[in-house]
């Protein structure tokens, strides 16, 4: 067999290559299953803040990240918590309201189907600027996520 023959067949090698890990990582027994979570069914606990939180799962992906999701109710004013770093990053998806997220001293305005992302150790806070609930959903990916 020649060079170029070789090369020629590099690319359907590297392809039949490239589907055994993800076959693989969804036959593990410790991910997540998939599920609906109704969000009337989510147990509500309420903050010091006033924040309403309702978790929704925490776990691992079939392909081995941390993910954990929660939905958040924040009143008027409110931060859930002060600014902080952690090592999972984080996307926000607003449903309803007006949030402020901050990264590293920059304002993003995220309102209704808007979404924010903050990547991992990036200082990050968010405070509700509206005059109603803001309503959002965290959804955190990566270690210390699970």
């Amino acid at each position: 067999m020649t060079r170029r023959e070789m090369c020629l067949l590099l690319p359907a090698a590297a392809l039949a290559g490239a589907g055994a890990p993800v076959a693989l990582a969804g036959e593990q027994d410790n991910s997540l299953p998939s599920a609906g979570f109704p969000f009337d069914s989510l147990p509500v606990k309420t903050a010091p803040s006033g924040a309403q939180g309702r978790a929704i799962f925490k776990g691992k992906l079939a392909t081995g990240e941390s993910i954990e999701t929660h939905a958040t109710t924040l009143p008027p004013g409110a931060m859930p918590h002060p600014p902080h770093r952690h090592v999972h990053s984080e996307m926000f998806c607003m449903r309803e309201g007006t949030l402020e997220l901050t990264v590293n001293g920059k304002t993003y305005p995220l309102g209704p189907g808007s979404v924010g992302f903050v990547r991992s150790n990036d200082e990050h806070g968010v405070k509700n600027v509206g005059t109603t609930p803001a309503n959002y959903f965290v959804v955190a990916v990566g270690p210390g996520a699970s």
